[in-house]
């Protein structure tokens, strides 16, 4: 084990039974609060491509993503829950683990050719990352790969991303 993948594993807190009962909830707030191990994670994410922009997928792939998009020299493109984005967009639906749903990037977030890394705190069965792909690519740029955090390995959500590189810090 690298001593990345130490200093994050040591600083994600297990929550049973959230956000309902029988889930095990890999919290990652520890990690944020603690400035070295939240840098390491960001210059992890920043070094990986040469990216024209980091997208970051709602809620807690903003939290990694802009701080990653501003220290590679890249823009940051926001993928949102449908709704939140105030003008034209693009949407995309998926299921998850809990249920369904649908996010939105702006129409316009993309120039023709550019080279996007997508980036997310977790993969769990893949359909929100899946989703964030189709976006960008119907947006017409090029996802380069996808970075998480973490990945949740008996869910098998690197399965359905077929042809799309990707790195995860730590596999759980």
């Amino acid at each position: 084990m690298s001593d990345l993948q130490q200093l994050i594993l040591d600083r994600i807190r297990d929550v049973p039974d959230y956000p309902q009962a029988g889930v095990l909830f890999k919290d990652i707030t520890p990690l944020l609060a603690d400035p070295p191990a939240f840098a390491e994670v960001v210059n992890e994410f920043a070094g990986l491509h040469r990216v024209d922009k980091i997208v970051g997928i709602e809620a807690r792939g903003f939290i990694l993503a802009a701080p990653a998009a501003y220290k590679a020299g890249a823009g940051f493109v926001p993928v949102r829950k449908k709704g939140k984005l105030p003008s034209e967009t693009l949407e995309a639906s998926y299921d998850l683990e809990y249920g369904s749903a649908t996010i939105e990037v702006h129409r316009d977030a993309f120039a023709p050719g550019d080279r996007v890394l997508i980036v997310d705190d977790v993969l769990a069965t893949g359909g929100t990352a899946c989703a964030a792909v189709e976006l960008v690519r119907r947006a017409g740029a090029d996802v380069v790969a996808i970075a998480v955090l973490m990945e949740l390995a008996s869910l098998k959500g690197r399965e359905r991303l077929d042809g799309v590189e990707l790195h995860s810090l730590v596999i759980v």
